[in-house]
């Protein structure tokens, strides 16, 4: 909670900003030597020992760079007395999740040891350079960068020189610096523990290579950045202020305001009421979060079908056929206390235009508050602060200057208009909550041509009411269509023809995130025009290959024993695909990268494929159920018991999720989540390939 109070108040931050620029970060190095002596040509390691003051601890070097944090780097002065080997270790760093960045990171207290491996090149190596680093306070969550000169000292090469070692041969195939990128790609992505542990297993035996199986780190919310879901946030609450019941509230703003005593203060006053009124909403539901949560709010029956029977009801009330207030009494005690006037006659002015206002913004509210469900505490906080403080901006600038209500126009038919068009838009998307549950619970009720056919005619008919050819029982007699009404039913209707293809099987690209899986439909003309096939897996018994479907007619698994044993059986990597039915960014990801021919191709010829749901609801038979040394709760689903494992052995409860494993679960490379750049996920798969094929060369 104080991390994210740190991060909503701004002053707090520049505080603390300030405060790190006249501090020294709490760490203090020495450099050592692996061994005393070494022969020209031969390796060994530098050993960087940071001593970490209390109650402060530094960042590791192994976690996602994009996270946030500055991680520990050392860069070295180059010559040609040394080489650098592999890429920076280090040793046992412990890992937490931290709000403020939203996802994990790696970290040491007390005591970090790094170690670089070197290949003597002659005699009397200079070996220095500067090192940069991020040392954080546990107290008061301050943070002070660091950046030290090293040298080291003392080496001794004797006689001799080393041409022929195998950790040698192993090293050159890695990156060259251990604070640069590896100039191809797939290299990029090959994990630096794949080089150490394998040539430490060489001379004992050249059958397989330990793979690390440190779970990755990767950022969960990968393309969906805090900022980008604050100004969609933002945006949520500007379309907000065109919902009817806001435009009745602005006289009452002003009359309040009229002749008040220090009304700019108190007009302040009210517009950051508003704001944390809002955001308390966020609040109470963060505190509720985490991975089950946010699995049940968002996939379980319940809570879709009241975000359904929500919006559905709405949209029935913007069409005209009820009005929907909320309880009488209740409003007129709230407006009552705001009559009282004063500072708490303010916060309760506030609170009356969050009552009023809320049968129209709640089901914008509602949709934000589940597009931020996922765990964490910071998201839905940023985002209802984000969208009330868009909301509250005019409210606050009618409250400092009433003068302003003389130039607003008059509410008339162009606020019914308004009121319909949501009407229409909200029945569409009331689908989308209906049509996860149908999903996930293979109720096969709202299947994707039975989706479409509904968006298909809804959004005829809002053309058709635009263009004046149908009246809802507010709408005044429309004499002529105005150019931004035209223009307005000219893309409602190019949107209806762009859907009508999908009726048949077209791919609908741009939808992919929020209509059912092609493999729902019953017709589909393009599954019949289909490329190749894969046939990797006929005629092996597959567990529930009734109950799921590869897009694109891939050819898997659904079951993680079944994949591991018949990846051994062909000798094939394992690609995983953790995944869930209402996963808008997993349809996403494979309607625009695994369509492309070059991911697919990679896809079917080198990898047994797995697909694991973790939020499908089928029971299991009892005999399979467990506990989970996760949460201690008894596992019963198929999705629980997929979230269970990605949770315990793979570090991650986010979708889109793609590991690379070996026959025995160990990772090959680090994970790869949301990415629309198939040129990126085809190099992640062949990453995933050239490490498998070196487990099989040992």
């Amino acid at each position: 909670m104080k991390r994210s109070i740190i991060f909503l108040s701004i002053c707090l931050f520049l505080n603390h900003a300030a405060s790190a620029q006249l501090q020294k970060a709490k760490a203090h190095w020495t450099y050592t030597f692996s061994k005393p002596e070494v022969k020209k040509g031969e390796t060994l390691d530098l050993v960087f020992t940071a001593i970490i003051d209390k109650d402060w601890y530094l960042y590791s070097s192994d976690f996602d760079p994009e996270l946030g944090p500055m991680l520990t780097s050392f860069k070295f002065d180059k010559n040609n007395t040394f080489e650098v080997v592999g890429k920076l270790k280090s040793e046992n760093p412990k890992t937490k999740f931290e709000e403020v960045w939203n996802g994990n990171v790696r970290y040491f207290e007390g005591k970090g040891v790094f170690k670089q491996t070197i290949k003597v090149l002659a005699d009397n190596p200079v070996i220095k350079g500067t090192s940069e680093y991020q040392t954080c306070s546990h107290v008061t969550g301050l943070c002070v960068p660091g950046d030290d000169d090293f040298q080291f000292k003392g080496l001794k090469v004797v006689a001799g020189t080393v041409t022929n070692d195998p950790e040698l041969a192993l090293g050159a195939n890695t990156p060259v610096s251990s604070s640069s990128v590896a100039a191809n790609p797939a290299d990029k992505l090959i994990d630096s523990s794949f080089t150490e542990n394998a040539a430490e297993s060489l001379p004992a035996s050249k059958s397989r290579a330990t793979i690390n199986q440190s779970p990755s780190l990767e950022d969960p919310a990968a393309g969906k950045s805090l900022w980008g879901f604050a100004l969609a946030a933002f945006l949520s609450g500007l379309v907000a202020l065109l919902t009817p019941c806001v435009f009745p509230i602005i006289p009452m703003t002003v009359s309040f305001f009229t002749n008040q005593e220090k009304g700019k203060l108190k007009a302040l006053i009210y517009g950051i009421s508003i704001v944390l009124i809002y955001t308390l909403i966020g609040t109470v539901v963060s505190r509720l979060n985490g991975p089950a949560f946010a699995n049940f709010l968002s996939t379980h029956w319940i809570p879709n079908l009241l975000f359904f029977a929500i919006f559905f009801v709405f949209g029935l009330s913007f069409l005209g056929l009820f009005e929907i207030v909320l309880p009488s009494g209740f409003v007129n005690k709230m407006d009552q206390k705001a009559d009282q006037g004063g500072y708490a006659g303010v916060f309760f002015m506030a609170f009356t235009l969050v009552l009023v206002s809320f049968s129209c913004t709640g089901p914008i509210v509602g949709s934000l508050l589940v597009a931020s469900a996922g765990g964490e505490v910071v998201k839905p906080i940023i985002g209802m602060a984000s969208f009330s403080a868009a909301f509250a901006i005019p409210f606050t600038l009618f409250a400092l200057f009433p003068q302003w209500l003389k130039s607003l126009p008059k509410s008339g038919g162009w606020l019914n208009t308004v009121k319909v068009v949501l009407g229409f838009l909200e029945l569409a998307l009331a689908m989308k909550f209906f049509s996860i549950a149908d999903q996930v619970y293979h109720w096969r009720l709202l299947d994707r041509e039975i989706y479409l056919g509904f968006w298909i005619v809804i959004f005829s008919l809002l053309g058709f009411y635009l263009l004046g050819k149908i009246r809802t029982p507010h709408d005044s007699p429309l004499e002529k269509v105005s150019v931004p009404r035209l223009l307005l039913t000219i893309i409602t209707l190019t949107f209806v023809i762009y859907m009508i293809p999908g009726m048949w099987g077209a791919p609908l690209k741009a939808l992919s995130g929020y209509l059912p899986p092609q493999s729902t439909m019953d017709f589909d003309l393009n599954k019949r025009t289909a490329g190749t096939v894969s046939t990797i897996v006929v005629g092996e018994t597959r567990k529930y290959a009734k109950l799921f479907h590869l897009p694109h007619e891939l050819e898997g698994f659904f079951d993680y024993k079944d994949a591991l044993a018949y990846a051994k059986k062909v000798n094939k990597p394992v690609f995983i695909d953790f995944t869930g039915h209402g996963c808008v960014n997993c349809r996403e990801m494979e309607a625009r990268v695994w369509v492309d021919p070059s991911v697919q191709q990679r896809l079917r010829d080198d990898y047994v494929i797995l697909a694991l749901y973790v939020d499908d609801k089928t029971e299991l038979p009892e005999a399979s159920w467990y506990t989970s040394k996760y949460d201690n709760k008894v596992k019963k689903t198929i999705g629980a018991q997929n979230a269970d494992l990605q949770i315990v052995k793979y570090n991650n409860n986010a979708q889109p999720h793609y590991c690379l494993i070996d026959h025995e679960g160990n990772l090959l490379v680090k994970p790869k989540s949301y990415d629309l750049n198939p040129a990126h996920f085809a190099s992640f798969l062949d990453s995933g390939k050239a490490a498998f094929e070196k487990i099989v060369e040992f």
